[in-house]
């Protein structure tokens, strides 16, 4: 039924204009009382065999939104009523910005991928900020704030620009990220490099804790499946040596060789991040390898290429104790969330594992213990 409405209408949309529309959808049947009512019931079934700690938070399950749809919070509730678990907001910089020229967002239908070079496009911390603190909650959710660079803020100001933006969001926020792995803001990346990233998170750790006294805001970064191996390993040493509390793996990619593309070669070759199916291979490899460096130290949130409950479910295995998607959610509709957890409810119930959190990292660390039998 979804992929009859998807061909038939937001296939002939611009995509940007189409998330807009949909979004404004949500945002309705979301305060329609009766509605929102029977939309969660239908889309939202609970499993408490998949209700997960993570964070220090308790969720109903471990599958969340991705940041990047719901830019400045304004579409919380109907999201957490289409089932997602958590809902990660963002990315959120410290001055509005309006993002880059238009067109900045194309579908790759034969890849069930996406390209974007939004550019941050968001309100500013500010107006997020006082929103959230508006906010009343219609369902109980987990909310993420991801921050990033202003773009107009030169790189070697960029700790105060982050600090800036955790000042003000970080009693409104469940967990806080730390996005350094956006392709689109210039010189966003390098701050990915550990002698970069120490101070910057250091500093938003600090602002965190002087923000907020009565409770301890949990950290995360995110980074890009660009890294090197040995970067990837530098990331995963430094957030345990600063006392992180996740990592998010992984951001879109610049990369397009390689990945068995099948779209209009003009289009694949649209500037910006890649996200949704083609990156799921290199998306799970970073969290594996982040799984054998950390172990379960801290929390890793498997992103990217998640299209099905069997994806989850492998990012699960792989280390993930918390799994999101977005890309495949414009390809899948709003049995998206559903299907997810009805799956892994399934495959958790065939496994050998009597909960959700004994099968994370289990083939990563079968794999440890069969390489040194």
């Amino acid at each position: 039924m979804y992929e009859f409405f998807f061909n038939l209408v937001f296939k002939r949309m611009d995509p940007e204009d189409a998330h807009h529309l949909a979004v404004r959808w949500i945002r309705v049947a979301a305060r329609v009382p009766v509605l929102r009512t029977f939309a969660a019931a239908a889309l939202a079934p609970r499993y408490r065999e998949l209700r997960t700690e993570a964070l220090g938070l308790r969720m109903h399950g471990p599958f969340g939104l991705a940041a990047g749809f719901d830019k400045n919070a304004i579409a919380i509730d109907g999201m957490s009523m289409l089932g997602f678990d958590h809902v990660e907001i963002g990315t959120v910089t410290a001055q509005p910005q309006p993002g880059n020229p238009r067109k900045r967002l194309f579908r790759l239908i034969p890849d069930r991928a996406l390209i974007n070079r939004m550019g941050f496009n968001n309100e500013g911390s500010a107006a997020v900020a006082a929103r959230l603190a508006a906010r009343r909650a219609v369902f109980r959710t987990v909310v993420g704030v991801n921050i990033g660079k202003t773009k107009v803020v030169p790189e070697a100001e960029a700790v105060a620009d982050y600090v800036t933006s955790t000042e003000r969001l970080a009693a409104h926020a469940d967990y806080l990220v730390v996005n350094v792995s956006s392709p689109n803001t210039p010189g966003l990346r390098n701050l990915q490099a550990t002698e970069s990233l120490r101070p910057l998170l250091a500093a938003v750790r600090e602002a965190a804790d002087r923000t907020v006294t009565a409770r301890r805001v949990p950290l995360l970064v995110k980074i890009a499946p660009d890294l090197a191996d040995e970067d990837v390993d530098a990331v995963a040493d430094l957030a345990v040596e600063l006392g992180l509390d996740g990592i998010i793996a992984t951001n879109t990619t610049i990369a397009r060789d390689g990945l068995g593309l099948k779209s209009d070669p003009e289009l694949v070759e649209e500037t910006g991040g890649l996200s949704g199916a083609p990156v799921k291979e290199r998306s799970l490899a970073v969290l594996r390898r982040l799984y054998g460096r950390v172990g379960d130290r801290i929390t890793l949130v498997g992103v990217g290429g998640v299209e099905n409950a069997e994806d989850a479910w492998q990012r699960i295995l792989a280390g993930a104790t918390l799994v999101q998607g977005y890309s495949a959610f414009i390809y899948e509709g709003p049995f998206y969330a559903r299907a997810i957890h009805k799956g892994l409810a399934a495959r958790l119930a065939t496994s050998p594992y009597a909960t959700l959190a004994e099968a994370v990292g289990a083939d990563t660390r079968d794999t440890r213990k069969a390489a040194t039998a």
